[in-house]
């Protein structure tokens, strides 16, 4: 007997796009851009191949280039040329992600600006929040949280992404930007970032590593799958917008019951070590550039609404033409 369902009927060149599952686009793409107030022209990052530091005089450039690929979204990372203890330059009218976003929105006023509100960049220590005899403070952190935000509200930041995980700072931030008229500023919270083992090129490319311990007092345990969504709820009801999990590629099953569970945006980011992993494979030639099609595919397919890649611009090309 010959079978009466044949699964390949469907398979067939000219059918297989006919009944595609997952579409990925380039509106869903978010590009993570490191604006460094310090250097004048584009810095190589070593840990993260053909990827850069932009310099603050040029990061409308490149933004410009990203809108000529079609991506329109992006995620601004500062590093700056001042620290202490506190994170002031975070929250400085004139500080490197207030003028970027100044400079960009004069140029390019319908792009998606998101910034990172968080002090690991911008601290000594490299923690992401006010430390104390070596202890990270949660609640005396959630002000200055709120006063970034602020800033980059005023800057013209169309949503801030809290990224530091201090409980209850997505309240906080929510209450600062309506108390200063920001109600329209909408909250991308990190809100199931795990201590991973994925951030590393990151921290190079950021100036952000830490000078003592760890952030596993703050980030969540990556054994942990019941928390993250507990973590979510919480910040559903602080009043998040958009709700993201961090990483994406070691983290679909994470992903996925986020999808099932909240009604609203789920962003996932993929991660700098994931990245790294993947060009790392690519140039020695143990995969081939599709992978990186592939690996964001699975992300989409998971649940994952938006998505923060620095395969952003490679894949452009690619998508411009499915």
């Amino acid at each position: 007997m010959f079978p009466k369902v044949r699964m390949r009927r469907l398979r067939k060149e000219n059918l297989r796009k006919f009944v595609s599952e997952v579409k990925l686009n380039l509106e869903q793409l978010v590009v993570p851009v490191f604006v460094d107030e310090k250097i004048s022209e584009y810095k190589p990052i070593t840990s993260m191949p053909d990827y850069y530091k932009v310099p603050l005089e040029k990061v409308e450039d490149e933004v410009g280039k990203c809108l000529e690929k079609g991506l329109k979204s992006f995620i601004l990372f500062g590093v700056p040329k001042y620290k202490d203890d506190v994170g002031s330059s975070a929250f400085d009218r004139e500080g490197v992600i207030q003028r970027a976003l100044r400079r960009i929105k004069r140029n390019y006023d319908d792009v998606v600006l998101i910034t990172d509100v968080c002090l690991c960049e911008y601290t000594v220590h490299g923690h992401c929040g006010i430390v104390k005899n070596g202890k990270i403070l949660n609640d005396e952190t959630l002000s200055i949280l709120g006063k970034i935000a602020v800033s980059h509200a005023e800057a013209g930041a169309d949503l801030v992404a809290p990224s530091g995980m201090m409980d209850g700072m997505v309240k906080a931030i929510r209450e600062s930007l309506d108390s200063e008229g920001y109600q329209d500023v909408a909250i991308m919270s990190y809100s199931a970032k795990f201590a991973s083992n994925f951030y590393s090129p990151f921290r190079e490319a950021a100036e952000s590593g830490y000078k003592f311990g760890n952030r596993k007092s703050y980030q969540m345990d990556f054994h942990n799958a019941r928390e993250a969504l507990r973590e979510i709820e919480l910040d559903v009801e602080e009043g998040a917008d958009i709700v993201m999990i961090k990483p994406a590629l070691a983290y679909l099953d994470i992903i996925s019951k986020a999808k099932e569970r909240f009604n609203l945006p789920i962003a996932a980011y993929n991660v700098s070590g994931e990245y790294s992993m993947i060009k790392a494979a690519i140039r020695n030639g143990w995969l081939s550039e599709e992978i990186i099609y592939e690996v964001l595919v699975a992300i989409k397919r998971a649940g994952a609404d938006i998505i923060i890649t620095y395969h952003a611009k490679e894949i452009a090309e690619k998508l411009s033409k499915i």
